[in-house]
């Protein structure tokens, strides 16, 4: 299973990180910190470009919006040294379930267990 992984990862990009990605990171990148998640954030020598390793599936939600701020150049801190403050109405990060068993699915929906019943609106039939 290992030759398999390897070649994987040398023609795919959605499982992790390519061969070239990962030596491009061994040779300019410097690790800076993880996230709850397992994902890995780098940046250059020179503090210039910085990145994310994503631990499985490369989906850009599973980046908390921390760590979303530093990759931008927005924080000059990673959140390793200094996590933002919290206000009391907010919830903590969750990715984006679009596609997914557990997305949102409103009241009516197909998608929901037991679809609710309109009480205020009677189907047209001709006559």
């Amino acid at each position: 299973m290992g030759i398999l992984n390897t070649l994987l990862r040398a023609v795919t990009w959605w499982n992790g990180a390519t061969l070239n990605t990962l030596w491009f990171t061994a040779r300019h990148g410097k690790k800076v910190g993880e996230d709850e998640q397992g994902n890995a954030f780098y940046q250059s020598h020179d503090g210039k470009r910085r990145w994310v390793i994503y631990n499985g599936e490369a989906e850009a939600s599973r980046v908390s919006a921390d760590w979303h701020g530093w990759l931008h150049h927005t924080f000059d801190d990673y959140p390793g040294d200094q996590p933002l403050k919290r206000k009391p109405w907010e919830q903590p990060h969750q990715e984006n379930l679009t596609g997914t068993a557990q997305a949102y699915a409103p009241a009516g929906s197909l998608r929901r267990a037991q679809p609710a019943q309109r009480q205020d609106y009677e189907a047209w039939s001709p006559e």
